[in-house]
């Protein structure tokens, strides 16, 4: 059988959190290669009607439609090429593509990170991110105590996982922070074995804003899920708010978070599909 050379694509976004969407069943030979050259926010995938080129990574989504509710297998290939365990936008925008497909308005996401439930509403999706844990084995930490309010290269932050790590710090003003100066210090320090999501939040009103430096992408996203997710879990540790739906708001939009005492997260916002079009399956170098 003769490889495919070119693929149908979607583009979707929740909140900024852009991303290429293929359907499992068509082959791509290098799915690291395919994501690095069409996230690429400079060369990268585009659409007539897009402001954005680029994304902020691939879906691979594999649907299983037999199940009650449908299940999609979901792999997020980062920009770097690196699988990423969870993607809270990512899952969201998952959901969406299934229920374009199925009509299925609660649909089971597969992930790395574990099976998320998601539940749709109009143009809205909320979507299961598990229980956040700040034990250093699941964050992972070098060391044997929870990092929680310290100094890691020059920023006080505290360390959870909420599908992927996070090192969360509370400031002044999101917006007066250098993230890419101030965060690849801390994505690779030596306190995360295997690196870090950095997110800085301040509060507003009765929420948080929010901005991300995210792990694979090397740079800062319009909006960050777990990162999201991340900032509720540790106000809430540091006393800050209760089991109430929380506002978080990335550059890109807001979103509704709750951290409920033992039990799953929720993250709840918009979901876009911004347009469809084909791409080569083993993209041209750039020279």
């Amino acid at each position: 059988m003769t490889p495919q050379r070119t693929i149908p694509f979607e583009k979707y976004h929740g909140t900024g959190n852009d991303f290429v969407v293929v359907d499992a069943d068509h082959p791509v030979p290098n799915r690291p290669a395919f994501a690095t050259a069409y996230c690429d926010r400079t060369t990268g995938v585009s659409g007539s009607d897009s402001e954005t080129v680029g994304a902020d990574g691939v879906l691979f989504l594999a649907l299983e439609s037999s199940y009650d509710p449908p299940r999609v297998v979901m792999t997020l290939v980062q920009p770097d090429g690196s699988v990423a365990a969870m993607c809270g936008n990512g899952a969201r925008c998952a959901a969406a593509w299934a229920r374009n497909r199925t009509d299925a308005d609660v649909v089971m996401i597969d992930t790395p990170a574990g099976t998320r439930r998601a539940v749709l509403d109009g143009d809205e999706v909320t979507v299961e991110m598990g229980v956040p844990s700040f034990e250093p084995r699941d964050v992972p930490l070098a060391d044997e105590d929870p990092l929680v309010e310290e100094a890691v290269e020059g920023l006080t932050v505290t360390a959870v996982n909420t599908g992927v790590p996070h090192a969360v710090a509370f400031v002044d003003d999101v917006d007066e922070v250098d993230l890419e100066t101030v965060a690849p210090p801390i994505r690779h320090a030596d306190r995360f074995p295997r690196g870090t999501n950095v997110t800085v939040a301040s509060e507003e009103g009765d929420g948080f804003r929010q901005r991300t430096f995210e792990r694979g992408v090397e740079g800062e996203t319009r909006s960050c899920g777990t990162g999201a997710v991340a900032v509720v879990a540790v106000a809430k540790r540091l006393g800050l708010v209760g089991d109430e739906e929380v506002r978080v708001s990335p550059p890109g939009g807001d979103l509704t978070i709750r951290v409920p005492d033992r039990d799953e997260a929720t993250l709840r916002g918009p979901v876009v599909r911004a347009f469809e079009g084909e791409l080569e399956t083993v993209p041209a170098l750039e020279p």
